[in-house]
């Protein structure tokens, strides 16, 4: 009875996503690297979706080892696996192995580990072992900066191996910071700040300088009433206009000159679409070709011809598109957002606040990876090397990204045991 009622907790609508997901990623994966592979045996395991399936077996292992585990377990030892996490990043400065031009991987022989892919875990189990510990919001500054660190850390080691995709991917911890109280202001810098960086690159300092002028002024004429807070409108626009002139540097003298071509990209910039729009250009091309049904399984042409690089990992998404067409790509959307919006159901629903924080941190990291990887296959995002969930080939992500939600499906399922 102890074990039918323990089953029972578990919220199976959460792990059918899952299994879903994972079914029809590894299907995309087999048809995306079935030409390159097609002199091996089926189940030979120098071809990828044999490798994938594997991995999609091991986490079936991790789910059953998860799911026996304490929940209590996980809270318990979160600052020790965040401490663990940030060496294993820190370590990989002297012993990582480069693959396409970042230090992000541990070599064991034929076998590689990408850390960064389990440090979302450990920092998700991490804020919420302090946020829940603090017993109040985040309205103190002091708490703030507390929480911020804690997410910026991981961060920071991990945008010099080069890797700013998944550095990028700690900007939904705000999710969960919001959910417990953080002020609106840090999402309205943060907006403020991105859409002038990038109208900036699109029509010039000069430009936006008029446009801040004349929304002040709007602004101060609507407003002029009022006796108090006229400064803000004279300081803010120094401060935008000032941040407009600076984009330029940034832009030329900070970033890199693949991330300056990445942007060129999705702005429309002059590009030589044979190198380094080449990727975008043809997973565009495979997503076109789909239509409105798709050309079927294994019958893309792009997909099948090898066209679009990196296609099994950040680029599958174009395999839906070009053999499943709309209706597919559409179901495979739904699928997603249903598991994020299940996520954030359950979330709402816990007793226990570690646990409630826990699962908006989930559904943020989530949400990140989705909007971002379907954003650069499609072309309406530069292309960062975000996996897509569940879905892109590579056991570090399969299994990150298992870890992750079934720590959650765990929380959930002893939330009739908190108070």
């Amino acid at each position: 009875m102890g074990s039918r009622s323990a089953t029972a907790s578990f919220d199976w609508l959460t792990i059918f996503l899952f299994l879903a997901l994972a079914g029809i990623g590894w299907m995309n994966i087999y048809s995306a690297s079935l030409e390159a592979d097609a002199v091996s045996g089926t189940f030979d395991l120098s071809n990828l979706y044999t490798k994938q399936f594997i991995f999609i077996l091991f986490s079936l292992v991790l789910i059953v080892l998860i799911l026996s585990t304490d929940a209590k377990f996980f809270e318990r030892f979160a600052s020790i696996f965040y401490i663990v996490s940030l060496v294993l990043l820190l370590g990989l400065y002297v012993f990582g192995k480069n693959v396409n031009g970042a230090t992000s991987w541990y070599a064991i022989g034929s076998f590689t580990l990408q850390p960064g892919e389990f440090a979302k875990s450990a920092t998700a189990l991490a804020l919420a072992k302090y946020l829940s510990d603090i017993q109040t919001d985040v309205k103190s500054f002091q708490h703030q900066l507390r929480a911020f660190l804690i997410i910026a850390l991981p961060a920071i080691f991990i945008i010099p191996q080069p890797d700013p995709g998944s550095a990028l991917v700690y900007a939904a911890f705000f999710f969960p910071l919001y959910r417990e109280g953080l002020s609106g202001i840090y999402l309205i810098i943060g907006l403020i700040t991105v859409s002038l960086f990038i109208l900036t690159l699109i029509v010039g300092p000069l430009w936006i300088t008029v446009g801040v002028v004349a929304i002040a002024i709007a602004l101060l004429i609507k407003n002029r009433k009022k006796r108090t807070g006229k400064r803000f409108y004279f300081l803010l626009p120094v401060i935008c206009i000032a941040f407009a002139f600076s984009v330029n540097y940034i832009f030329n003298n900070v970033f890199e000159q693949r991330h300056r071509d990445r942007f060129n990209v999705v702005l429309g910039n002059d590009v030589d679409q044979q190198s380094v729009g080449y990727n975008t250009y043809q997973s565009e091309i495979a997503i076109g070709n789909g239509g409105l049904t798709g050309r079927g399984f294994l019958q893309g042409t792009q997909t099948q011809g090898d066209f679009v690089p990196e296609q099994s990992t950040d680029y599958i998404f174009s395999t839906v598109g070009e053999e499943w067409g709309f209706i597919g790509s559409t179901l495979v959307v739904f699928l997603f957002v249903g598991l994020i919006l299940r996520v954030i159901f359950l979330a709402e629903r816990q007793k226990n606040q570690f646990s409630r924080i826990y699962g908006y941190s989930v559904a943020g990291i989530l949400f990140i990876h989705f909007c971002v990887n379907i954003g650069m296959v499609t072309g309406l995002l530069p292309t960062v090397g975000i996996p897509l969930p569940f879905f892109s080939y590579g056991g570090s992500g399969l299994w990150g990204f298992t870890i992750l939600l079934f720590i959650f499906v765990k929380l959930d399922s002893n939330r009739v045991n908190e108070w």
